[in-house]
């Protein structure tokens, strides 16, 4: 732990170094910023059961509907594993980036997903989003994901697989205004998706 301290100190000192926009911590290495973290715990925490794993994906559901890459990065470790699709991403940075391309091409993005099962710190999920794109084509998207969370509630791996379906507008199945799904509005199952 001692060793620890004297690195950051050292990033510390170097911070008069660099520019104002970079903090000393932000300078050293993924794991002592991982160890020096402030972040607070974001519950719920795992072992997960059904009701605190369902409120998990719906604060995630909440969090991706924002479109928000900055926002939703902090969801996830500072050193996160990702799969999406046939993409490879490690880490917040890289994560935020893929999600601001993202949502620069899926337009009008809606999501809903749904638990399909859980144990100890992980959980699988199921999730539909409709969105289009500038030419206004639409799609539905339906995929599947797996989530495993460190001991704070951080998600440090997400493996997703994703298939799009084009929709004509008039098949089109979420509506609400853009933001949060609302409360009385039916999910997966009860849409039959």
């Amino acid at each position: 732990h001692g060793l620890s301290l004297l690195l950051v100190m050292m990033f510390v000192t170097r911070a008069a170094l660099v520019p104002a926009r970079l903090t000393p911590l932000a300078l050293a290495p993924t794991h002592i910023r991982a160890m020096c973290s402030a972040e607070q715990p974001r519950p719920p925490l795992p072992p997960f059961t059904a009701e605190t794993a369902a409120k998990k994906a719906r604060a995630a559901e909440d969090a991706w509907n924002t479109r928000d890459p900055e926002n939703v990065s902090l969801a996830y470790t500072i050193d996160t594993r990702w799969r999406n699709r046939a993409e490879f991403m490690r880490g917040r940075d890289e994560v935020r980036a893929f999600l601001t391309r993202k949502w620069t091409r899926e337009l009008e993005y809606r999501l809903i997903k749904e638990v399909w099962a859980c144990t100890g710190a992980r959980i699988a999920v199921r999730y539909v989003y409709e969105y289009r794109d500038d030419s206004m084509n639409w799609f539905r998207a339906c995929g599947n994901e797996n989530w495993h969370f460190d001991e704070h509630g951080y998600m440090k791996e997400r493996h997703a697989s994703v298939n799009d379906v084009p929709i004509r507008e008039s098949e089109r199945l979420f509506h609400w205004p853009l933001g949060r799904r609302p409360d009385d509005h039916p999910g997966l199952t009860d849409l039959g998706l």
